[in-house]
């Protein structure tokens, strides 16, 4: 792997940085991971283009697995931050636009936080929206490729989605001494959730009384 990483480490995208890792380790924990997760994409794709000489499908703009998919992976460090970052950081037109979506979610209807074909809390999708990737042609609408064509899905590198929980785990308590691969099983089976079917209402509640504190401020 080391040839791999060193060389394309390139294509994955920027970490972002926020100033209020200074006051949340679990923000840098969280933002870590998923600089992980990117890097091993990045891997990933650029692997299987050079290989199979093949492109990737998925494009700016593209969201139909947003709109797709019945389950959407999302673990509490990633829910935190997704609680964190509309809460605090989003502003204006389109944090209404967001409130209004999670007040008003149900079954079946596309991810919460897309808004106009774009995803509201992109700097900090969950790990199962960075990873799923489509090679080939772009999907039909209403298409599941993992089914319909499940060659054409990036397959992700192990090493780095370990690598990626692992830096996780002092958030869950865990301490770094302990039998990290056992316990990244464990966060997998028992404490996944699913972005499409929880319930947002509280968010809107929390965000909610995050405005009304800082006009009274």
């Amino acid at each position: 792997m080391n040839g791999p990483r060193d060389k394309d480490v390139r294509y994955a995208p920027q970490r972002p940085r926020f100033p209020e890792e200074a006051k949340f380790p679990w923000l840098s924990m969280l933002l870590d991971a998923y600089a992980m997760i990117d890097e091993g994409v990045a891997v990933a794709v650029k692997a299987q283009e050079d290989d199979l000489d093949v492109k990737l499908a998925c494009r700016e703009g593209c969201d139909n697995c947003c709109r797709s998919q019945s389950d959407i992976p999302l673990y509490p460090l990633e829910l935190v931050g997704i609680y964190w970052f509309v809460t605090e950081k989003m502003t204006g037109p389109r944090r209404a636009a967001l409130k209004e979506q999670l007040a008003g979610h149900g079954k079946g209807d596309p991810c919460p936080f897309l808004i106009g074909s774009s995803c509201a809390v992109h700097c900090v999708r969950p790990v199962g929206c960075r990873q799923f990737n489509v090679f080939y042609e772009p999907c039909d609408e209403g298409e599941d490729p993992y089914f319909t064509r499940r060659d054409d899905v990036l397959t992700p590198i192990r090493e780095y989605t370990e690598r990626a929980f692992s830096v996780m785990l002092p958030f869950y308590g865990i301490p770094g001494h302990a039998d990290k691969n056992r316990a990244v099983t464990h966060i997998i089976q028992t404490q996944v959730l699913n972005l499409k079917s929880f319930d947002w209402k509280r968010l809107v509640g929390i965000m909610d009384n995050f405005d009304a504190g800082k006009s009274e401020s």
